[in-house]
C-alpha cells in the first residue's frame, strides 16, 4: 500500500509542477503602480494576473492593424501580388506624411509586414482598399470578425487605426490578440525588429524600424507586439511575452507620454518578478 501511494504521488508530480507553474503570477502583492488609463495582464490560461479599468470602451488607434492583418490572411489572398500605393491611400484624416509615395509597389506579404512592425498607415489602407469588393466590404469584414471573435464592445472603421472610431476594450483587445498568435505571419512581421524594402524600380532600399523598442531590450521575450498612438487614444501597446518561462498577455491604454507603455511594461514585469 505504502509502495502504491509512492507510485501515485510521483505520477502526479508533472501535473502538480504545471500547475504551480501556471501559478507562478497568481494573487500577487501590491500595486505595479501603472500610468496607463486601462491595462490587463493575463496568463497563458487567460487567469486575470492584473486588472484596471479592462472593459471601458476606448479608441485603440494602430493595435486596430491587428485585426487588418487576420482578415487579409483569413481569405487567403496571394501574399506575393503586388500592391501599388495611390491618391486614395493618403491619409485625409490626420494628414500624416509617408515615405511609400504613389506608385511605390509592394507585395502584398511586404504591405503587411510594414502594417505591423511600423505601423505604416499607408501600407495598411492599401491592404484595406484592394480587398474583393473594395474598402467598404473589407472594413465590413473586420466586424464581422469581431463578432465571430466574441469582440463585444468593439467596433473598426478603417484599416489603419486613423479613425478614433476604432473603439475596444482591455478584456476584448485580449481576445483579439489571442486570436493573432495563431497566425505565425502575424507574429513573425509584430516582432521583426528591422525592414528593408524596394518600393521603387529605379531608387535605393527603404529601411524601417519596429515600433516597440521593447524588442531590442534583452530582458524580454516578445512574441507578438502592436504599438499605437491618437490623441484621443493616447499611447497604446499590446504584447505577448514570456516572462520567467511563463506566457502572458499584456494590454495597455491610453497612456500619456511617448514612453510611458514602455515604463509601465517595465513595472509590470518588477513587479511580478519581485513576487515570485
Amino acid at each position: 500500500m505504502k509502495n502504491l501511494c509512492l507510485g501515485l504521488c510521483l505520477s502526479l508530480l508533472p501535473a502538480l509542477a504545471l500547475a504551480a507553474g501556471t501559478d507562478k503570477f497568481s494573487n500577487l502583492d501590491g500595486n505595479p503602480g501603472l500610468r496607463s488609463a486601462s491595462a490587463l495582464v493575463l496568463d497563458g490560461s487567460g487567469n486575470v494576473i492584473y486588472g484596471k479599468d479592462t472593459n471601458t470602451v476606448r479608441p485603440i488607434a494602430s493595435i486596430t492593424k491587428l485585426m487588418t492583418a487576420m482578415v487579409i490572411l483569413d481569405a487567403g489572398l496571394d501574399l506575393d501580388e503586388k500592391i501599388t500605393i495611390t491618391r486614395d491611400d493618403r491619409d485625409l484624416v490626420r494628414l500624416t506624411g509617408s515615405r511609400l509615395e504613389y506608385g511605390a509597389s509592394l507585395s502584398r506579404r511586404e504591405m503587411l509586414l510594414l502594417a505591423l512592425m511600423s505601423s505604416e498607415n499607408r501600407a495598411a489602407h492599401a491592404l484595406g482598399r484592394t480587398w474583393p469588393g473594395g474598402l467598404d466590404a473589407f472594413i465590413a469584414a473586420m466586424n464581422l470578425k469581431a463578432e465571430q471573435l466574441g469582440m463585444r464592445n468593439s467596433q473598426f472603421a478603417d484599416p489603419a487605426g486613423l479613425h478614433s472610431d476604432n473603439l475596444s476594450t482591455a478584456s476584448d483587445l485580449a481576445t483579439m490578440i489571442r486570436a493573432a498568435a495563431k497566425y505565425a505571419l502575424i507574429t513573425e512581421a509584430s516582432t521583426t525588429r528591422g525592414l528593408a524594402v524596394r518600393p521603387y524600380p529605379r531608387r535605393g532600399v527603404l529601411n524601417y524600424s519596429n515600433t516597440n523598442r521593447l524588442l531590442k531590450n534583452q530582458n524580454w521575450d516578445i512574441g507578438l507586439s502592436k504599438t499605437g498612438y491618437l490623441d484621443e487614444a493616447g499611447r497604446c501597446l499590446v504584447m505577448q511575452a514570456v516572462i520567467e518561462g511563463e506566457p502572458v498577455s499584456i494590454i495597455l491604454l491610453n497612456s500619456f507620454g511617448k514612453l510611458t507603455p514602455f515604463g509601465d511594461s517595465n513595472r509590470l514585469r518588477k513587479w511580478m518578478l519581485a513576487n515570485t
